[in-house]
């Protein structure tokens, strides 16, 4: 690493941008800044940012809020505008597979090659067993599993502008869902022996990451999430945006049965666990493996009796994550209740303020 210098994570979700900044001190990291700022509706669609000069001011906004001097930041992308898949090749050096990563990656593109970024991550060699050798056949060879990713450049590009409109530096861009992973790993360990499922519930795509011993093995984001709910709430009570999100938070509203609310959720979270227990069946029917647990973070996690709901969708256990679990919290500066409050929204801020200079930038 070049050095340790604190960077700002800067999440830029549909609804809201999360802003966080951490300490690192020789006890682990401390929480110095958490901050959110509201965006209007259809700021951001499908993942795309339509409005720049609203994300601009929002973020100038947040910074003079938290009385932020740093310029470094690091965000992340995510949507239908990038691939992460796990390939297997030949064994070769790293800087060979560097060579021919964009050959490798070709054949698991939906777009033109030229049109994006490309990155891996070396996850582990495979050494075939003696018997897999067959009579007349040369011995067997050696290969790895890599963890390609691709993202379209236009989506990095629209993802920095309002940054740097802003006057600040976007060092690092990353995903969503490894900076989820990356937080989940810093508060709860690299969990060896066990499969985990994380999911990211956010406005309009549900993220599923499966980690084997700590690894991606399989994402997938689904269409659908908070703003599903939101639609159904209005459209069912005869509301509008703001009140569909009080009602999906368990604040009542005149005239409406708590009940009724509660059926709503419960149908939508239905028809979506329903498409995650279909990539949950095809996982545990290719690797033989069963899912221990499922930790969901993103604004659906803050719905009030989500854990039991889910837990009883996908018969696993499922909990919400913490991404404090590990980092100190200064009482006298923070409110302790909103944080913990506030705390699913912050899993993806979290895991970029972990990064520092001269980490390997993805993609």
């Amino acid at each position: 690493m070049f050095g340790s210098k604190d960077l700002v994570g800067l999440d830029i979700g549909t609804h809201s941008i999360k802003l966080v900044r951490l300490k690192k001190g020789k006890k682990g990291f401390e929480l110095l800044n958490f901050g959110i700022m509201p965006l209007p509706p259809e700021t951001i669609v499908d993942e795309t940012i339509e409005k720049p000069e609203v994300v601009t001011d929002a973020i100038k906004n947040l910074f003079k809020m938290e009385k932020i001097s740093t310029k470094e930041v690091v965000t992340a992308v995510s949507g239908q505008s990038l691939v992460i898949k796990k390939i297997n090749v030949p064994k070769m050096t790293e800087d060979e597979l560097a060579e021919s990563i964009k050959v490798e990656a070709e054949q698991y593109l939906p777009f033109a090659i030229e049109e994006v970024n490309v990155d891996f991550q070396i996850i582990k060699e495979i050494t075939p067993e003696k018997n897999e050798k067959k009579e007349g056949e040369d011995e067997p060879k050696i290969t790895m599993d890599v963890l390609l990713v691709a993202v379209r450049k236009e989506l990095i590009e629209n993802r920095n502008k309002p940054i740097l409109d802003a006057g600040l530096k976007p060092i690092i861009v990353d995903l969503d869902v490894f900076a989820i992973e990356n937080g989940y790993e810093l508060n709860y360990g690299i969990p060896y022996g066990e499969v985990v499922a994380l999911i990211d519930m956010g406005d309009s795509f549900t993220n599923v990451n499966i980690l084997v011993d700590g690894v991606t093995e399989v994402t997938r984001d689904i269409p659908g999430g908070g703003n599903r709910i939101n639609h159904e709430l209005q459209k069912n009570f005869n509301t509008d945006h703001k009140g569909a999100e009080k009602l999906k938070m368990g604040i009542g509203l005149n005239g409406v049965s708590e009940k009724d609310v509660a059926n709503t959720i419960t149908t939508v979270l239905g028809e979506l666990s329903h498409e995650i227990n279909k990539m949950f069946h095809n996982f545990i029917k290719s690797t033989e493996k069963n899912i221990n647990k499922v930790v969901i973070s993103g604004g659906c996690a803050r719905i009030p009796g989500i854990e039991k709901i889910l837990t009883e969708n996908f018969d696993i256990p499922t909990e919400i994550i913490d991404p404090y679990k590990n980092i100190k919290i200064n009482p006298k500066i923070f409110d302790l209740q909103y944080i913990q409050d506030m705390a699913p929204l912050a899993a993806i801020g979290i895991g970029l303020a972990i990064r520092r200079l001269g980490d390997k930038t993805k993609p």
